[in-house]
């Protein structure tokens, strides 16, 4: 079936769910029961992420987000930043999600915009406004502070435009910060990209909010890694 995690409107942010809290707690036990009735190393194998058994028909799902360390219990999946910190809602749907989706296809290693993604053209400005845009905002001319702050997410160098990063923001979702150094005539431009993959392992709704929260990380170094 196809899975969506929210519907888009002119003006929609990553932030704002449509669903209540009562509908998107039912959404997530939906999708941990879809989840439930796969094989965890099936799942694992699929998503790029480890799987380790605690005991007969318990384990935990481990891997990184964006460089920070997650866990999801198994059978249970829900999630956490370390023993007694669960995730919030939104972030553990986010990750089900990306658990479900996944299907094991190979990265292409061909990069492409937001707009180029399945069903990602018709919401293209509003997801440049909130990631690339935003990242304009913070560092304007200032290449060497964008580039230590790309470093500081584990963002490794690529020969593209002014300064350009690839980030492993989930096992096999690799994103690309890619920064257009303008002058005094014409402005610095930012984009976030994608593997060309990406749709197999999160909705469209779902790229726009890890594209969200990596522009989110690079302008704010200090802010919660997990809200």
């Amino acid at each position: 079936r196809e899975w969506k995690m929210t519907s888009f409107e002119p003006g929609w942010r990553p932030s704002r769910l449509e669903d209540s809290s009562s509908q998107l707690a039912a959404r997530m036990q939906e999708l941990r029961s879809t989840l439930q009735s796969r094989d965890p190393s099936l799942i694992a194998a699929r998503s790029g992420v480890s799987y380790l058994t605690i005991a007969p028909d318990h384990g935990g799902f481990h891997f990184p987000l964006l460089g920070r360390a997650v866990t999801f219990t198994w059978p249970g999946l829900t999630g956490f930043s370390h023993p007694d910190n669960e995730l919030s809602p939104l972030l553990q749907a986010l990750l089900l999600y990306y658990l479900v989706t996944a299907d094991g296809t190979a990265m292409t290693g061909k990069w492409v915009s937001f707009a180029d993604l399945p069903d990602g053209r018709m919401y293209n400005t509003a997801y440049q406004g909130y990631s690339g845009d935003e990242i304009v905002k913070a560092f304007g001319f200032d290449l060497p502070v964008f580039r230590s702050a790309c470093l500081n997410v584990g963002g490794k160098p690529v020969e593209v435009g002014s300064a350009s990063f690839m980030v492993q923001a989930l096992p096999n979702l690799p994103l690309l910060v890619t920064y257009w150094l303008g002058d005094e005539d014409f402005p610095s431009s930012c984009k976030i990209l994608f593997d060309s993959s990406a749709i197999h392992y999160l909705p469209i709704d779902g790229c726009a909010i890890i594209g969200s929260m990596l522009a989110t990380k690079l302008r704010s170094p200090k802010s919660p890694d997990f809200g």
